[in-house]
Order: C-alpha cells, then sequence, then structure tokens
C-alpha cells in the first residue's frame, strides 16, 4: 500500500501550472500538507463534487492539466460524474481517487471499495481513455507522468494506507479560495 502523503507529494513535485481540485476531507488535507498553492481548489463539505468541478476546468481550459484528488467515498458518491466524463472526453483530465477503503470522515467505516468494487472498471465502463490501479510506490513516476502528459480522461484507483495522517489544513474561506483560484488561473 501507498503512503498517501509521499504519493501525493510526488505527484506535485514541480507542479508548475498543474490545476488541482482536491476532494472533501484527506485529500485536501494532503494536498495542503505539500505546500499551500494558488491553483489548489480546496472542497470543503462539497463531497461528490469534485470530478465535476474537475470536469468543469478540463473542459473550459483545454490547454491546461487538471488533476482530481479525491477519496474512494466521494468517488463513490459520484459515480454519475464518471459517466459525464466519459462523454465529454476532456483529454486533459486526470482522477486519482486515493482509496483508503473507508469512509474516512465519518469513522472510518468500510466503503464499497473494500467489498471489491473497481472504480477503474467503473471509468473504463464510461470510455475513460484509460484506467490504472497503483499500491507500490514504483508506480507514482507513471501516474506523475500520466497526470502532466497523459491523454485523458484517466482515472487511477490508488490503493493507500488507512493511517490517518496529521491534518494539514488550509483556510476554510471558500469565497477567498475560489477567487483566489481564479485570480491565479487568469494570471496566465
Amino acid at each position: 500500500m501507498l503512503d498517501r502523503r509521499e504519493f501525493v507529494k510526488n505527484l506535485l513535485v514541480d507542479r508548475e501550472d498543474l490545476l488541482v481540485v482536491c476532494g472533501l476531507g484527506t485529500p485536501t488535507y494532503d494536498v495542503a500538507a505539500c505546500g499551500d498553492h494558488p491553483l489548489n481548489f480546496y472542497l470543503w463539505g462539497a463531497m461528490g463534487g469534485a470530478a465535476m468541478i474537475g470536469l468543469g476546468l478540463a473542459l473550459a481550459r483545454p490547454e491546461r492539466r487538471v488533476l482530481v484528488l479525491t477519496g474512494d467515498g466521494e468517488a463513490l458518491m459520484g459515480m454519475g460524474s464518471l459517466a459525464t466524463i466519459g462523454v465529454k472526453r476532456p483529454g486533459n483530465l486526470v482522477v486519482i481517487v486515493l482509496d483508503n477503503q473507508h469512509y474516512g470522515e465519518t469513522g472510518m467505516q468500510p466503503s464499497h471499495t473494500r467489498a471489491g468494487i473497481d472504480l477503474v472498471a467503473v471509468a473504463k465502463a464510461c470510455k475513460f481513455a484509460d484506467g490504472l490501479h497503483v499500491s507500490e510506490m514504483r508506480d507514482a513516476d507513471r501516474v506523475r507522468a500520466l497526470v502532466h502528459g497523459g491523454r485523458g480522461p484517466i482515472l487511477v484507483q490508488a490503493r493507500i494506507a488507512s493511517d490517518d495522517a496529521p491534518r494539514v489544513l488550509p483556510t476554510r474561506d471558500g469565497h477567498a479560495l475560489k477567487l483566489r483560484f481564479m485570480q491565479a488561473l487568469n494570471a496566465d
């Protein structure tokens, strides 16, 4: 299993102008732990929305790479978004599901991925261009290459340890985050 923080850090090193949408809870803490950035869009209380926000960004800005980092609980909640992404087929979108097989924000109840639900198979059935399972750090460079240059849409189901890393909290001011992100996005 992957160490979530090490894996996310590897994806974001030398990120340049990568747009990053962080799902509810631990994906946000993981990205913030790697260093706050104005092109990080943190979601607070919007469970199930990360993939659709990523899709909107990918369609609006096809010249930019878009990474959605989300958890298995959120991905399971928003499975319909995978179908919409598959229909729209944005070539610049990568969705990485940090899968600890638990609903971490509500008490570590087992999620459906623990029961064998395969999100890569779902994405492929939804016409994603590519999808893969990863569970070892030796796979991180391959995933990083997909994030920064793979033809999407791509879904990566990353099996991570279910440990509880310390929370690194960026600002919770949604309005300020939105304005900061929009300003950074439009600065180029």
